[in-house]
């Protein structure tokens, strides 16, 4: 799992229409890390969802909460990647809990390795 690292970039809150922008620069798969409803004004997953299934681009809705990633995080996030191919965009507010995200998966998927 620590290749799949390569493949995916974090980064902050983006907009509906940033995803064309993203397909233009390759990206294949979209991870929204945000939940629904942090701030006023943010898009929707469902919105997202729409606009990415539009685009053709493989989307997939993981919140994490600012309290803290949970097992089913870190599960869904190994399943997104191991089921798919091609560069990878998740995003947060700021993408933090995003690179965390990738972390611990990455991590977990590791550490079950070993055993």
């Amino acid at each position: 799992m620590s290749d799949q690292i390569s493949r995916v970039k974090v980064g902050p809150q983006i907009q509906v229409d940033d995803l064309a922008q993203l397909k233009s620069l390759g990206i294949e798969v979209v991870i929204n890390n945000r939940p629904d409803g942090e701030v006023a004004g943010q898009p929707t997953h469902e919105d997202m969802a729409a606009a990415a299934a539009e685009l053709g681009l493989t989307y997939y809705f993981i919140p994490v909460s600012p309290a803290g990633l949970t097992n089913e995080n870190i599960l869904a996030t190994q399943a997104a990647l191991t089921e798919t191919q091609g560069p990878v965009f998740a995003f947060c507010r700021s993408g933090n809990r995003s690179g965390i995200l990738l972390q611990a998966a990455i991590a977990e998927a590791e550490d079950r390795g070993a055993d």
